[in-house]
């Protein structure tokens, strides 16, 4: 939201502040400035001057020199210049010598501006320069009378024609000026418009605030006889005003409000188009126009667009919509686009001879969702989705056809029509000056709390102690909201400063944040280092990783309107951007790489999406370089075991990843459950992502983790009893898991196995072919006695007779 000091002057006539006190005293009122421009910055010296004489350059052919009268009393100066567009006569910018003007007209403002001195040019002598409108720091856009190559001919323009000689062209052009640029919250509506703005502003610096005279309108005709009005949804449109102007004199808009457009950032056009604009900017409510004499059986229809229904916008733009989208439709058509753009077919033309003018009310969710459908963002449309006062729209038709009699625009047809069935009222809210103050740590008294609500137009019942609210104030709904209200006028730096009186509680993590940051530290004591990839996936990343096309990780969220195809989908698996980061550092030539994730992703229960994604927390780690497959192995079992997980994990190496080494995978289930899988990537998937060394990656779904119960630490005493070890050599078939021996050794060892190790693994040339010996050392305890060697031997037989069993024999 933008405004010049010059247009809330005009509502607030006794404002007298600098631009920085300006910017001060809002914001800390709660109406936050981030920033203003000064209009006249670098512009010095700069005066009306008329060309009485040109001769030509006698060593140029592209220069002449100009005699130019600076004052009234005829003081004249030489000029030298290039500009082809002057002649004798004209009237126009001169910077005299010492001034300054803003920049050039190729390099636009310079930092601290140009100053202008005395020089010779092909051998003649120049006192100053002409200047055009890009030397003085603005624009043919917002000028649309200035030359686009060339000098600014004042005399061209009638407002400017009769500026005295000599007078000050930042004052004629308006130029000296500040426009200022707010942060509104989207719930002060109000705000988003200039009256808004400087009904603040009069409260803040404690002057009167003087609204817009608004005077009747219309011939003796009725406008009912030029147009009727359908409102077929109702629950979209609470309020739809029109009324019709014929005898249409289109004409340039008088130059203040040019001026006031300009400030904020708007190109004048024509009278009509520049209404338009400048009640949507005064108001804060968009206003559209017709051509009546498009409109067919001279009826305006407000229904729901049709689904696949086509429809051509003001931008040429063919759209196609569907049934939520709201329609301003004629007898046979449709016409604009509620609250965003109108239609190609009945915009306003150099021929236009009868208007209708719409000021209306629209849901402002809707229209929101609309255009974020198709994709478009208006000022009109971002103006209605915040959500507007349904009683600004008549007063701001009145306000646009009292410009357009007073600029001689059109004739006004008398009445207008009003489609407004639920009445919004004003609500009150009952106010208690103690509470105020307890919640503000004041002590304000009531009359000054009345003064400063009463400055911002909020009327205060003294007896009922209530506050009464307008429409336009959205905000207030409560005692809060007014205590807040009586703070920025008192003053929020005048509040002392007070300890809250409310007891502390104590904070603390959730069991999953504490075991996510658990997991951090495991995995960083590993090596690892944290990464961070998109939610956003492409969907070519499921070819990458060697997917099959029934895979249920092909399965994810389409996103409606994505930044690309890099971006449109929600992944299912963090491999690919912790594969593309390991890529990155591997082109890098960043050596023994350890990353880990942790990585929501987005599981839908079903497609088209019916209910919320199951979004679920993954652990991704991924490592190259220094490191194996058992080095993965070991750091997904680490971290079971520091989370209290202290049950025995399985291992199942028919895991079914394509993504991985078809003999180098594992799931990792416990309690029956697959909590995680790891294992070496895939070549061909290493050979997809450029990843020229080995490559392993594991993924433990901590969402299982965290639902599992754990067992709390104890921690036992050094124990009192020695300890036997007995080493045991097998030799088996390779398809024998060591998971598999590991269960008889801790089963048929009972509670006098301590622990056991696998601290050998052969197969070569002294075994058959096709078998494989792995040695273990077992460690035997008893808490309550020193054992014998009997008990341990039997220990041992029916560990080696159920192996036997199982077909593994002892190695010789």
């Amino acid at each position: 939201m933008d405004t010049s000091l010059s247009w809330i002057k005009a509502y607030v006539p006794d404002l007298d502040c600098t631009a920085q006190e300006y910017t001060d005293a809002m914001t800390l009122s709660g109406t936050k400035v981030e920033g203003f421009t000064e209009l006249d910055k670098n512009l010095e010296k700069i005066v009306v001057g008329k060309i009485n004489k040109i001769e030509k350059h006698p060593d140029a052919d592209k220069l002449i020199i100009c005699q130019v009268q600076i004052d009234e009393e005829g003081t004249e100066i030489q000029i030298v210049t290039g500009a082809p567009n002057v002649k004798e006569g004209d009237k126009v910018p001169v910077v005299l010598v010492g001034g300054k003007v803003a920049g050039s007209h190729h390099d636009g403002n310079v930092e601290g501006g140009l100053k202008i001195k005395k020089g010779k040019l092909r051998g003649v002598e120049s006192f100053g320069m002409m200047c055009s409108i890009d030397e003085l720091g603005s624009s043919k856009d917002m000028y649309p009378d200035a030359a686009a190559d060339g000098i600014y001919i004042l005399s061209d323009n009638p407002e400017y024609n009769k500026a005295p000689v000599g007078a000050d062209v930042v004052e004629v052009l308006g130029l000296h000026d500040v426009t200022f640029e707010y942060e509104i919250t989207s719930n002060r509506v109000d705000c988003f418009g200039v009256l808004g703005i400087a009904r603040e502003a009069a409260a803040t610096f404690g002057k009167k605030f003087v609204l817009p005279v608004v005077t009747e309108t219309g011939n003796d005709e009725d406008v009912n006889d030029y147009i009727s009005v359908d409102v077929q949804a109702p629950e979209l449109c609470s309020r739809y005003t029109a009324r019709v102007v014929k005898n249409i004199k289109l004409a340039p808009s008088p130059e203040w409000m040019q001026r006031r457009l300009a400030s904020v950032g708007i190109r004048p056009i024509n009278n009509i188009v520049d209404i338009t604009n400048y009640v949507m900017e005064e108001y804060s409510q968009p206003m559209h126009a017709y051509d009546l004499d498009t409109i067919a059986d001279h009826k305006i229809v407000v229904r729901k667009a049709e689904n696949g229904e086509k429809f051509t916008t003001l931008d040429g733009q063919e759209r196609e919509l569907d049934d939520t989208m709201l329609m301003i439709c004629d007898g046979e058509k449709a016409v604009g686009l509620a609250g965003i753009m109108g239609g190609e077919n009945s915009m306003i033309t150099d021929n236009v001879k009868t208007m209708l003018f719409e000021a209306a009310t629209f849901d402002g969710t809707n229209i929101r969702l609309s255009g974020k459908k198709l994709g478009m963002r208006t000022d009109a449309q971002a103006k209605f989705e915040k959500g507007l006062d349904p009683k600004t729209a008549m007063e701001a038709m009145n306000r646009a056809c009292q410009l357009i009699e007073e600029l001689g625009a059109g004739e006004v047809v008398g009445g207008a029509i009003d489609y407004y069935p639920v009445k919004k009222e004003p609500i009150t809210i009952a106010y208690d000056v103690d509470k105020i103050n307890a919640l503000l740590g004041t002590d304000i008294p009531e009359e000054d709390m009345i003064q400063y609500l009463e400055t911002i137009d909020l009327t205060v019942d003294r007896e009922k102690k209530v506050v009464i609210v307008p429409t336009w104030r959205q905000d207030l709904e409560r005692l809060a909201d007014i205590a807040e209200e009586v703070a920025r006028f008192y003053g929020y730096d005048k509040i002392p400063m007070t300890l809250p009186e409310s007891s502390a509680t104590m904070g603390g993590l959730s069991e999953k944040l504490i075991i996510e940051q658990q997991v951090r530290n495991i995995v960083e004591t590993y090596g690892f280092c944290e990464g961070m990839t998109y939610s956003f996936e492409s969907p070519k990343v499921y070819d990458k990783l060697n997917l099959a096309e029934d895979d249920i990780l092909r399965k994810s969220i389409v996103i409606s309107n994505p930044l690309g195809e890099d971006y449109s989908v929600m992944r299912t698996s963090a491999l690919g951007g912790m594969l593309t980061s390991l890529a990155t550092n591997y082109n890098r030539r960043n050596k023994d790489v350890r990353l880990y994730e942790l990585a929501n992703v987005y599981l839908p229960k079903e497609l088209p999406l019916t209910e919320l994604p199951d979004e679920r927390v993954q652990l991704t780690l991924g490592m190259y370089g220094q490191g194996d497959f058992y080095d993965m192995k070991g750091v997904v079992e680490e971290i079971l075991t520091r989370l209290g997980l202290t049950d025995k994990a399985e291992y199942e190496p028919a895991a079914g990843k394509t993504f991985l080494h078809p003999g180098r995978q594992a799931n990792v289930i416990y309690n029956g459950k697959v909590v995680a899988y790891f294992g070496e990537v895939h070549p061909n998937v290493q050979k997809n992502y450029n990843i020229g060394e080995r490559t392993y990656v594991a993924v433990v779904d901590l969402a299982e983790l965290i639902a599992m119960p754990k067992e709390t630490v104890k921690y036992a005493g050094v124990p009192k009893f020695p300890a036997m070890v007995r080493d045991i050599s097998l030799v088996m078939k390779k398809e024998v898991l060591a998971g598999d021996i590991e269960k008889v050794i801790s089963k048929k060892g009972g509670a006098l196995v301590e622990s056991y190790e696998l601290f050998d693994i052969y197969e070569g040339e002294q075994i058959m072919s096709g078998y494989k010996s792995l040695a273990y050392k077992i460690t035997f305890r008893a808490k309550d006695r020193t054992l014998t060697d009997e008990e341990v031997s039997a220990a041992m037989d029916k560990i080696i007779t159920t192996l036997e069993e199982m077909g593994a024999t002892l190695r010789k």
